[in-house]
């Protein structure tokens, strides 16, 4: 049996070498076409990645990451090589790249051509293999490396992501002053209220805190909306059906009723209560669903732009960007059919995406139309005549369906195959 795993193994990381080459050689492709067409230098490769992922059934960002990777083997050709046979995974070809990107082409050769010679990472684990590729970059070209960490300075961001049990990960990139002194401060604080003999663990303290200052109010809920999704029946009747927070997701129905009265579990915010914690505002906004589906009712506009109230609707019924495999927040409300093609500005010609799934669904060759179902589903084509379908998540007390079976696949028939044996109970 080991002998089969390990041949698994390698087999995987010569498929994976495999769609590295067929990536590259497709981009090549692409662009070829799109120069015969016309297009601009500067405009050429548009929406190869995109493509790209949406075959890999991965988010576009994934994609961009996956193309990114594969033009950098062509240049490292012994990484390439061990990838190839098996002695790295896609995982730890990745940080190679990732540690030798910042540098010019020759000297990322270079680098490869020194480790493959010295053995380096013949055994290594992930730290090990990121410490001997850092230090070989920085031989090569200082200079490379310490643009690269003042440049990184300008990645700063915050991001939020699920975690079990109607938890999250919110994470902050910073740069590594900040980040130590803005832990440290929590930490004093973690101490000082432990020391004056609150009971809770340093960890919640510190949760807490982080949460009372950035919002302004204990357990952080204080003019902000947080578009709670729920049925009536889990508001009013204490019913079963879960309910969605978007950005989050699914979420029990008993933590969401609980959220909608009170702000959430007192855990929470020990500090909730006459002294610690102002009154919930509780506003509640009616969304009609038709019956038998859960879509929701639609509304019309005239006007070009989508209105604040059409934008909501939108938000609250396709949660995130509406791309297949993609899952980044709603950016920009999109025609599906454009507007100055004719398309009207209403809740079925209208979708959520990410701003970079907007703006390849505006390259060359990209078409979108809406299907007809049960729920609101858009069929994207792509320059190579693959077609994907995205259907709205179905809404909390919603009917149980199967995908609409739609639109032509163009080699994915097996794609549509296994979501309606998903779905089929």
């Amino acid at each position: 049996m080991i002998d089969e795993i390990r041949g698994l193994e390698e087999l995987k990381c010569f498929a994976g070498a495999r769609q590295a080459e067929a990536a590259v050689a497709f981009d090549l492709s692409q662009r070829w076409e799109q120069a015969d067409a016309g297009v601009p230098a500067a405009g050429q490769g548009a929406g190869v990645a995109a493509q790209i992922a949406l075959a890999r059934r991965e988010s576009p960002a994934r994609g961009s990451r996956l193309l990114g990777l594969a033009k950098a083997l062509t240049g490292m050709p012994h990484t390439f090589a061990a990838f190839r046979a098996g002695l790295l995974n896609e995982w730890r070809v990745t940080l190679i790249v990732k540690e030798t990107i910042c540098l010019a082409p020759g000297d990322r050769a270079g680098v490869d051509e020194e480790l493959a010679d010295t053995g380096a990472l013949d055994g290594a684990g992930d730290k090990a293999i990121i410490a001997a590729v850092r230090a070989a970059a920085y031989r090569r070209d200082p200079a490379s490396v310490a643009k690269r960490a003042a440049r990184a300075v300008s990645e700063r961001a915050v991001s939020l992501r699920p975690a079990p049990d109607t938890m999250t990960y919110l994470t902050a990139l910073l740069p590594v002053a900040q980040g130590v002194a803005a832990y440290a401060a929590l930490v004093r604080d973690a101490d000082t209220a432990r020391a004056a003999g609150d009971d809770r663990s340093r960890g919640q303290v510190m949760a807490d805190t982080l949460v009372e200052r950035l919002t302004g109010a204990p357990g952080g809920i204080t003019g902000v909306q947080i578009q709670l999704v729920m049925t009536d029946r889990t508001l009013f009747r204490a019913d079963a059906e879960p309910a969605r927070l978007p950005g989050y997701g699914t979420i029990p129905a008993a933590w969401a009723t609980e959220l909608a009265r009170t702000g959430g579990p007192a855990a929470a915010h020990p500090l909730a209560g006459p002294a610690g914690m102002e009154e919930l505002d509780l506003w509640v906004r009616r969304l009609y669903t038709a019956p038998g589906s859960g879509e929701l009712v639609a509304m019309d506009s005239t006007a070009r732009l989508f209105p604040p109230g059409l934008k909501r609707f939108l938000q609250v019924r396709d949660d995130t960007c509406r791309t297949p495999y993609c899952d980044a927040p709603i950016r920009h409300h999109d025609h599906i059919t454009a507007w100055h093609t004719g398309g009207p500005t209403n809740v079925n010609n209208g979708q959520g995406l990410c701003e970079a799934c907007n703006h390849t669904k505006e390259s060359p060759g990209w078409t979108a139309q809406t299907i007809q179902g049960q729920r609101h589903t858009v069929a994207t084509t792509t320059p190579t005549g693959h077609t994907y379908h995205s259907t709205a998540p179905p809404l909390p007390g919603a009917p149980i369906c199967q995908i609409p079976a739609h639109g032509n696949q163009s080699g994915h028939s097996q794609e549509r195959r296994l979501a309606l044996a998903r779905a089929t109970p």
